[in-house]
């Protein structure tokens, strides 16, 4: 029972920010089990984890949804509500054929202490500045430091 506290404590204790980032790196390496914990009530739809993470596999594999990366950027807390952007390099055979960088800004809700991903939306272009300042920098990547997942790498020093 202690364990499962402090696992609890741990979740409520997640920035906007670095919720909308689990969730991200959960649906990237399709470990949906545990983008549930990091969702709404009402992103659930009424689902238990078992129909909901099913449905998710389901959909992104009829989709083939491939998420190459992600960069959340700093986020608007307002009460109970947040608004954080992303840039996100994805790809599928529907909405986002040509892989072409996506800036979103997901809404949080906070639920029972914790802060859940309650929905995502494209950022108009007219909207771009205001939520990705020229200069700031985000706050986290779904790729390895220093990495980006579709670079080349570049032969070492010396085996030229």
């Amino acid at each position: 029972m202690l364990l499962l506290c402090g696992v609890r404590a741990v979740a409520g204790s997640l920035s906007p920010e670095e919720t909308v980032r689990r969730y991200l790196q959960a649906v990237k390496e399709e470990k949906f089990e545990a983008a549930y914990d990091l969702i709404s009530k009402a992103m659930k739809q009424g689902k238990g984890r078992e129909d909901w993470v099913r449905d998710q596999k389901a959909g992104m594999a009829f989709a083939e949804v491939k998420v190459f990366d992600f960069q959340v950027y700093p986020g608007k807390v307002e009460g109970e509500k947040a608004l954080v952007p992303n840039i996100l390099s994805s790809q599928d055979r529907f909405v986002n054929q040509l892989g072409l960088t996506e800036h979103e800004l997901y809404t949080l809700l906070r639920e029972d202490g914790a802060w859940k991903v309650d929905q995502q939306v494209l950022v108009e272009p007219a909207d771009i500045p205001k939520w990705f300042p020229k200069g700031e920098k985000p706050g986290g990547s779904g790729a390895a430091p220093g990495e980006h997942p579709n670079a080349t790498p570049t032969p070492a020093e010396g085996s030229r």
